[in-house]
């Protein structure tokens, strides 16, 4: 046996920058949405297709905005997980 005291490990997850998520969801759409949330990027993806289609674009003045909205709150809520303790999904 040794007399070395036992060692503790700690794990070093990275915040999510609220800004950037928003940067890349003004310039990428659905697409930059994946920074902060995998299951929204996926909805607003479908939801801007839609959009896209059924309103020949002018629907994407709605959609665009909520997807900026949508990935803000994501990346905050993330952080707000991540520093109060709980693992974020």
């Amino acid at each position: 046996m040794s007399d070395q005291p036992a060692r503790q490990a700690s794990v070093v997850v990275p915040t999510k920058s609220v800004g950037v998520a928003i940067m890349l969801t003004l310039f990428f759409g659905p697409l930059g949405m994946l920074y902060s949330t995998i299951a929204g990027a996926i909805v607003m993806f479908i939801a801007t297709l839609l959009a896209l289609l059924l309103t020949a674009g002018l629907g994407l003045f709605v959609t665009w905005p909520v997807g900026v909205i949508w990935s803000a709150v994501a990346a905050s809520s993330y952080n707000t997980k991540l520093l109060s303790g709980d693992t974020p999904a």
